[in-house]
């Protein structure tokens, strides 16, 4: 019976690693193979890392995130420092001394009935480390040796169908990217650490001349428009809102004025496997009179009453001189200044007055 069940879940495996919303199902059967409590695969990083769990589970991980203290979880990084091909269980990586005192288990596990485990970090070639982690109820004792055994005959092809599903996932990245190409617009697709993953060749001819395929992160020549990227990619591996997410970029000697958009990509938990977190979409400002509208408008989804607002704003108007020259109430005009604070990703008006200097020096005078 065990040799037919073990078969049954290779083959939800390879089916998981073509068609991603059944990596749960596939979960809970290697959860049933310990007695378990449930299941979850999930990219290791510091910040901002995609998950993928059985239900039993997801109310467990997002109580961890929300908490941010990801520090916390020393039980992940020794499992990958011992690189081993196989899994692991809590004895592998800790004292009992450890087990009892260490805050992970005594603060997230241990109140919520877990306290056990059977773990195996995936190293998928050119992507994130994948940590498969089954959870056993603390009741119920340790995960056994012959567990362990039964999981380490499945383990080639977790690893495998991993491999093919982060392969898949960048390879719909790489043809999101070469699709507005199509369409003549310079696009690149940012990995979880913000490097550069894939490129049009419209973008790539953006290097080194206005971007910078660096080691740490993709950046901007331009020293302005690069804090505002850093800015944006920060809150956005942090979730946090409030981040510029449109920058504008001056025209230099070779190019004219453009717009570069951060487009956040955003999922469930079942995009662990795609290793992209933004698309970077460069897009050029016409030239004439009527740019600096544009700008504004179009940069941050101002309307024409709100457009007006920031301009006056950037003039050094105060909120009643602005409602006596546009002739509304002064209650009017701090509603639009509020949506004018929202849009742009502001918080005080000397914050804005400095990203409309910025905006300036892409489509002229804004006043």
């Amino acid at each position: 019976m065990e040799e037919d069940l073990l078969a049954r879940i290779v083959d939800d495996l390879y089916e998981a690693s073509a068609v991603a919303d059944h990596w749960p199902r596939v979960l809970g059967s290697l959860t049933s193979l310990i007695d378990g409590a449930g299941a979850a695969m999930f990219s290791f990083q510091p910040v901002g890392g995609r998950w993928v769990a059985t239900p039993s589970m997801e109310p467990v991980i997002a109580d961890f995130a929300a908490l941010g203290r990801p520090e916390m979880n020393l039980r992940s990084p020794r499992a990958m420092a011992l690189r081993h091909p196989g899994f692991l269980t809590d004895h592998d990586v800790f004292t009992e001394e450890e087990l009892r005192t260490d805050p992970f288990y005594q603060e997230i596990l241990r109140p919520r009935g877990l306290g056990w485990c059977a773990g195996s970090a995936i190293f998928v070639p050119g992507g994130d480390t994948l940590v498969v982690s089954i959870e056993r109820h603390f009741e119920k004792g340790p995960v056994s040796r012959a567990q362990v055994a039964v999981l380490d005959q499945l383990r080639p092809h977790i690893a495998r169908a991993a491999a093919f599903s982060a392969r898949l996932a960048l390879e719909r990245a790489r043809a999101a990217a070469e699709a507005l190409g199509l369409l003549g617009l310079p696009a690149a697709v940012l990995g979880t650490t913000h490097r550069l993953l894939t490129a049009n060749a419209l973008f790539e001819a953006l290097i080194p001349r206005v971007f910078r395929d660096q080691n740490k992160r993709l950046s901007f020549v331009d020293r302005d428009a690069d804090l505002l990227l850093a800015d944006a990619l920060a809150r956005d591996t942090a979730r946090v809102g409030g981040a510029v997410h449109s920058i504008p970029l001056p025209a230099s000697e070779a190019l004219g004025p453009m717009v570069v958009h951060v487009l956040p990509i955003r999922g469930d938990a079942r995009d662990v496997f795609t290793s992209a977190s933004a698309i970077i979409l460069a897009t050029p400002i016409a030239a004439g009179p009527a740019a600096a509208q544009q700008l504004l408008e179009g940069l941050f989804d101002l309307t024409p009453a709100e457009a007006r607002v920031a301009r006056a704003i950037a003039e050094g108007l105060t909120v009643e001189k602005i409602a006596a020259a546009l002739g509304t109430s002064p209650e009017t005009t701090r509603f639009q200044l509020k949506r004018v604070f929202a849009k742009t990703g502001t918080h005080r008006q000397v914050e804005l007055v400095r990203l409309l200097a910025a905006a300036s020096r892409v489509g002229g005078k804004i006043t």
